[in-house]
């Protein structure tokens, strides 16, 4: 074999190597294998990870942050989102009287109130601020809850099935959130509170009336 001939068979022994596809967050294509070692010439990459993202400059950070705080990426990422997210808000804690229902919500910390007079309302006192069902959640007790409605059936008044305490529930003015007892939260996080009286009574000309309680529940 000539030497321009054994020239090309190399260039072509070389060109027919599997093509690796490039880690996301890699430079150049040459990325890392998941648990953190090179990829060796020809071997074909694993597909990315959830890990595998391009950081750029902040990676040195991110990985400290981690260690630090013995987070996974998922942990890291979630904490990080609700920072940003829920700026200017603050996480509220709350419950049942027993315990059995605990729950979180991110929420001001100044609260805006509504005083109901409907019939159910004022029976049991139903003070309440209105959220997104994105920014609560129910940490313990969905096996203790149990659902009391009546009329159109669209408010679900949720409690408690051993002390009775309604903590949260579903309002019929905003179906896709939750409407939050004050008095249920927590001490520590409630700056102030300001009390709006709905008229409850006359239920659909308050709610036509009102400019802003059917956006409360939107994200």
């Amino acid at each position: 074999m000539g030497r321009a001939a054994a020239s090309r068979a190399r260039r072509s022994r070389r060109g027919s190597a599997p093509t690796a596809s490039p880690v996301v967050g890699s430079r150049g294509g040459r990325g890392k294998k998941a648990g953190g070692s090179r990829t060796e010439p020809g071997e074909k990459e694993a597909a990315p990870g959830p890990d595998a993202f391009d950081l750029g400059a902040q990676s040195g950070r991110w990985a400290a942050f981690r260690e630090r705080h013995r987070l996974s990426c998922e942990e890291a990422a979630r904490l990080l989102l609700d920072a940003f997210e829920y700026r200017g808000l603050v996480k509220h804690t709350g419950g049942c009287h027993c315990g059995a229902i605990r729950f979180e919500v991110w929420a001001s910390a100044d609260l805006h109130v509504f005083n109901c007079n409907c019939s159910i309302c004022t029976k049991k006192q139903n003070r309440h601020f209105i959220v997104p069902a994105s920014r609560f959640k129910l940490l313990k007790g969905a096996d203790n809850l149990t659902t009391y409605t009546f009329n159109t059936h669209r408010a679900q008044h949720t409690f408690c099935k051993t002390c009775g305490v309604q903590s949260f529930y579903t309002p019929r003015s905003n179906p896709d959130g939750y409407g939050i007892a004050p008095h249920c939260l927590d001490e520590g996080t409630v700056h102030s509170i300001v009390t709006e009286d709905i008229n409850g009574k006359e239920w659909e000309k308050a709610m036509k009336e009102h400019k802003t309680i059917r956006d409360m529940s939107k994200p």
